[in-house]
């Protein structure tokens, strides 16, 4: 099964500079289990695991924000490079947040900031299987005392601090889910 991977982060700041090493290696290891990459056409974390994917062999799907190309490098300033294909969705970062969780299989966060939260609780509130890279800083970092004051469970939660293992949990994960099904 070709499953889809989102890889959410942060875009800039701190967290990325601590976190560069471990999103190439998240987007590494998601094209060697020979899952679909997909990111929110950004810099920062989503650039570098797209960079890990890339030199991978990896297929890498980007949603932009933007409403064209020449929006999304001009108006948004965003990269074009280490992507397959691009949607322009035309509908800014909480619509492209959307329409990239939903169109995953599966979401992995590796640090974080406010983008980060928004896509991880969509993927949350539609039972997505979700990978957190503890020890990548930023909103990665908070999610188990998110889910304590939030009282609702952990879902369908992975955490772990090494990227690869991470991704194994996940492609996991999936597996038993498509088991499910066959069995339904």
């Amino acid at each position: 099964m070709n499953y889809k991977i989102a890889v959410s982060g942060a875009a800039a700041g701190e967290c990325v500079k601590g976190s560069k090493e471990k999103a190439e290696e998240v987007g590494r290891s998601v094209a060697e289990h020979g899952f679909v990459l997909t990111t929110g056409a950004t810099s920062g974390v989503p650039y570098y695991a797209a960079k890990g994917a890339k030199k991978a062999g990896g297929t890498v799907i980007g949603f932009s924000p933007a409403v064209s190309k020449i929006a999304h490098l001009k108006t948004y300033k965003l990269p074009l490079d280490y992507h397959d294909l691009i949607v322009y969705t035309g509908f800014d970062y909480a619509g492209r947040n959307l329409i990239l969780t939903r169109s995953a299989d599966a979401v992995i966060v590796v640090c974080g900031r406010i983008g980060t939260l928004n896509e991880f609780t969509v993927a949350f509130e539609d039972n997505r299987v979700i990978g957190i890279l503890e020890g990548s800083g930023g909103i990665a970092d908070h999610v188990r005392s998110i889910l304590d004051i939030a009282k609702r469970g952990e879902g369908r939660i992975v955490f772990d601090k090494d990227p690869r293992k991470l991704v194994d949990k996940v492609a996991s994960e999936l597996k038993k889910e498509d088991a499910k099904i066959k069995k339904s």
